[in-house]
């Protein structure tokens, strides 16, 4: 997977085994482990929660698949230091952008609203 492309597919299943896809930021720690965000109570969040089987793809904004299916796993991410890493991570990568969405967040009170999702490919 190219891990400097700017979006991802992420597929997550729901319990009745149909995928939902859903395209997100996504930065990566190496080419095996990579960190996304989500408002806490979305679907994605929820599906990880009952099962960390998912997949992921290179794609568009609008979420059209650009690359192949890689199979991996989601983790939701409780551990504070981390969670930091991942924003760094994500602002390192996105910028002003990221920025501005968490200064629009905070106005809001939905960054604590937020979760943290580690993807773990590869192994």
């Amino acid at each position: 997977m190219d891990i400097n492309a700017k979006y991802i597919s992420f597929r997550t299943f729901r319990r009745s085994g149909t995928a939902v896809d859903t395209p997100v930021w996504f930065a990566s720690v190496d080419p095996d482990t990579h960190y996304l965000f989500s408002a806490a109570n979305a679907g994605k969040v929820k599906r990880v929660k009952n099962s960390s089987t998912a997949q992921m793809a290179t794609c568009d904004m609008k979420g059209t698949s650009l690359g192949q299916w890689h199979d991996c796993h989601a983790y939701l991410v409780s551990d504070s230091a981390e969670i930091a890493s991942a924003y760094a991570l994500l602002t390192r990568k996105y910028g002003w952008q990221m920025r501005v969405t968490d200064f629009f967040s905070r106005l809001s009170g939905r960054i604590k609203q937020r979760a943290v999702i580690r993807l773990e490919s590869g192994k």
